[in-house]
């Protein structure tokens, strides 16, 4: 499937902030971007630079004005989502290094206090991806899925109090509960093709069966179109973009992904 994606953004800066962007994809396993392009207005000096989980990241100095970033990527993506039913756990001895760290705990995850949740959605499933696979089903049964409803991160006991959450939130929910068993579970941000309304969105990835597998509680079937922007242990690792000082917020913002093929 070869799409092109796009975001737009503009600020309203009143006085110099540092901002940290994501907004540009990377190639990699699932995805090639084969075309892009980033424009900012007025025109500023940017410092990339790759963070601990290989994002691409954009830092810089906005001063007081507009500024608008513009982007544009054509990325080949998978036409579906693969599937393993029956895939293995990998006992912890086993997992590469780089995936130790999305076992843990962490600001959104709080995987310590969802043992034996997770043990009861899950019982009766062979350990490894269908264990994964029954807290997908689990999270679209029985949490309310809102579009647009929230821009503040909630933590995975909320949302399990509460009940419903956006894509952001259903997400920590199920990194939470495969963390609990002892499945490395990662954030992933990027855009995803005839989601509706369009917006970013996040969904999860789980380490099973000596590799990462897609995994979306606000989607059904197996469709593609997945384009990653960037992955973290929870939403503080993968915001599309951070600032510093006073509070600043897009003005306009305005995303797309059309099919190219």
């Amino acid at each position: 499937m070869h799409l092109q994606t796009s975001c737009d953004l503009t600020f309203i800066i009143t006085v110099p902030t540092p901002f940290v962007f994501m907004l540009r994809p990377r190639s990699g396993v699932q995805q090639w971007v084969s075309c892009e392009k980033y424009v900012l207005h007025p025109p500023t000096y940017v410092n990339e630079f790759t963070d601990h989980y290989g994002n691409l990241c954009q830092r810089l100095l906005a001063q007081p004005g507009d500024l608008s970033i513009m982007t544009r990527a054509e990325v080949i993506v998978a036409d579906g989502v693969d599937r393993a039913p029956g895939g293995p756990f990998i006992e912890i001895p086993n997992l590469p290094d780089y995936v130790l760290s999305f076992l843990l705990p962490s600001r959104y995850c709080e995987s310590e206090h969802f043992g034996q949740m997770a043990a009861d959605i899950t019982a009766g499933y062979s350990c490894g991806y269908d264990q994964v696979a029954a807290i997908e089903s689990w999270i679209r049964s029985t949490i309310r899925y809102e579009c647009g409803m929230s821009d503040i991160p909630v933590s995975a006991s909320e949302v399990n109090s509460r009940q419903w959450g956006v894509c952001r939130d259903l997400a920590h929910l199920g990194i939470t509960l495969c963390r609990a068993l002892c499945i490395p579970a990662r954030m992933v941000v990027g855009y995803l093709h005839e989601l509706q309304p369009m917006d970013m969105h996040a969904w999860f990835e789980a380490y099973v069966a000596d590799r990462w597998y897609t995994f979306d509680p606000t989607q059904t079937g197996s469709a593609g179109g997945y384009v990653v922007l960037g992955y973290g242990r929870d939403a503080a690792d993968v915001a599309v973009y951070n600032q510093f000082g006073p509070a600043v917020f897009p003005a306009t913002k305005e995303v797309s992904v059309e099919r190219k093929d």
